[in-house]
This record gives C-alpha cells, structure tokens and sequence, in this order.
C-alpha cells in the first residue's frame, strides 16, 4: 500500500510506494562492460608522477615524500577566486560576477583505487584534507557556504576515472540550502531542540532503519528517504559542522563511512552514487539548531516527471528493508 512520508528536518514529502518496485537485491548492478582499471595512467593529471599536469597543490599529505592526498584548484572551475562579489541589477534580474572557489581532493596516487576497498587510515587522510580544506576556505570573509562532495561513476556526473572528490565555496546559500535551516529554526524555538538530535534519537528508538551503530556515529537508511538505498551518516553529539569533529571522530567516521560504501559496493555491484557533506553555512559553526551529516545516493534510479514537477519523490523500495539488506551485506576486503 503506498504510503507518504514527511522529512521531520525539511518537511518534504515523499511518496513509499513498495509495490511499484522491485526487492533489494534486484538494484543490484549489472556492470558487464566496466572495465578493470591499472593502478596508473600516463596521460591522467592526477597519477602519482605527474603533478606537472594539475595546478599547484593547496594542500598535501604528507608534505613530503610520496603523498596519499593532494587538493589542487580545479582547473576547469566553473567559479573563480579572483572576481568580486557585488550584485547588480540586469534591468529587473539579479546577477552577480562568478566568484568562488573549486578544489579537486585527489584521494589516492592510485588511478584504481575505490573508497569502498580503502583502508581505514586511507579513508582517515582524506576526511582530514576535506577538514583542513574547509578550515582554510572558511578564513575568506567573500565565502558563506562550502559544499564537499563525491560523484562516483558516469551516472553521478564524474567524467575522470581517478578516485577524486570535489570541495566548492561560494559567496550564495541557495534556497536549496537555506529552507532546511529556516525549519531547523523554527524546530528549536518551537521545541528548545535541534531537530536531528531529535530525529537521531526516533531513529535509534525505532532501530528498523539502522544500518551501522558506534559510539560517535550512526549510519541509517532515513524515514523519508527519497530514493533506494539512500544513507546517511550522523553523528551523535550535537555539532552543526564539519570542522568540529575531532581526530578521534574522524577516524570513527572513517570506518563507518568506508563500511557503509563497502556494503553498498558488494550489495549492489559498485553502482555509481553521490555522497555529500551538508555542514552549516559559514558564520553559524556554533548554532544549536544545525547538525551536519553526510547523505549517500546511490544512482539506481531516475527522477521522472512527477518528481520534477511536484518535487515528491516516488521511492519504491522501503527504507527499512534497504536497511535490513546492507546490514546483511558482507563486506570482504
């Protein structure tokens, strides 16, 4: 029986229809034609040997000998650092010069490597480049938002095979990003309450959508999920950004983060996907009403035009039994 569910954080509706679809196990991937890819690439910028290819690197670890991590400014950047940020006025439109800034997290010197099979201090070194990354950015007084984020494969709009991720600021907070804030507000002078603790502590309570639980951290298919498969990673103790979780959370999240890619890439024959940090806006790193999480979208499914007109979404596989399947998943590495 299809169902509508509300998301208690921004209070959009999607629509649980189990009958449509199909069961968890038949998302599973058919990649026949996907091709083994060699450890190095002569003509990719970002192999190990050829960093003449890229920009100069904002950021590397280790600074010396052969590094694991390096951030370089995107070459192809659709923003640019070195433009103002004063808005004018196009007759009755709105417009503004294209400032901002666009870094590329190269993640490995390898060109095969996947963050499903990394090793644990591997996926650490990488949440701690996207930490320092935004540290820095957020020093820029033009900057209000930064957005991390993960495009795995064609599907997710990655044109580069090399394991890479991609770290862009900007002086906008879209809608997008400002409506879920204004009802996290209204949440808390309603409640006295962040509404994802809240969320958080309903979702342990249930426990029907738990996917992986630690001390720091829990990893869940959500409520409201608006597609299959889709996850979250939240942590436990209240922080409204990245930058406040600590070494010892970072490699907590390091391992749940490659646990939860681990189960989807043996779950479902490594689909392509999504993953993105969503941290508070710069200026409001100590809110009680925010809490940042990262939301994982396996690309398994299309929006159509009733999810692009309404802005509903039509999920046919229930959260709960994506949940019981990567849980039952084996990871092997």
């Amino acid at each position: 029986m299809p169902e509508f569910r509300q998301n208690r954080a921004t209070k959009e509706w999607v629509i649980l229809s189990p009958s449509r679809g199909k069961r968890p196990h038949d998302f599973k991937q058919d990649h026949a034609a996907r091709k083994d890819l060699p450890p190095y690439k002569d003509d990719c910028p970002f192999c190990a040997g050829n960093e003449k290819l890229t920009t100069e690197p904002v950021y590397t670890y280790p600074e010396s000998g052969h590094w694991q991590v390096r951030i370089v400014p995107n070459k192809f950047a659709a923003l640019q650092p070195d433009l103002g940020v004063t808005r004018s006025w196009v007759g009755t439109f709105l417009s503004a010069k294209g400032f901002g800034i666009a870094d590329v997290v190269v993640e490995s010197p390898l060109h095969n490597a996947n963050p499903a099979l990394m090793s644990l201090e591997e996926m650490a070194h990488v949440l701690r480049a996207y930490r320092y990354r935004q540290n820095e950015i957020n020093k820029d007084n033009k900057i209000n938002l930064v957005t991390i984020f993960r495009n795995h494969g064609p599907r997710a709009g990655t044109s580069l095979e090399h394991p890479h991720s991609q770290i862009i600021a900007t002086p906008i907070v879209p809608p997008h990003v400002r409506y879920p804030i204004e009802q996290a507000v209204l949440h808390f002078d309603k409640y006295g309450s962040c509404v994802y603790c809240d969320m958080i502590t309903e979702e342990l309570r249930q426990s029907e959508r738990i996917i992986i639980e630690t001390d720091a951290f829990v990893a869940l298919a959500p409520f409201a999920a608006r597609s299959p498969f889709e996850c979250r990673i939240y942590p436990k103790r209240h922080m409204a950004s990245f930058v406040w979780i600590d070494d010892e959370e970072i490699v907590e999240l390091a391992s749940v983060l490659r646990e939860v890619l681990g189960k989807i890439y043996f779950g479902l024959n490594d689909p392509d996907y999504n993953y993105i940090i969503r941290s508070s806006p710069i200026g409001d790193e100590n809110t009680r009403h925010l809490h940042w999480y990262m939301v994982i979208i396996p690309k398994i499914t299309t929006p159509a035009g009733f999810e692009l007109g309404s802005g509903i979404y039509i999920n046919t596989v229930a959260p709960e039994e994506c949940a019981s399947f990567l849980r039952q998943t084996k990871v092997t590495r």
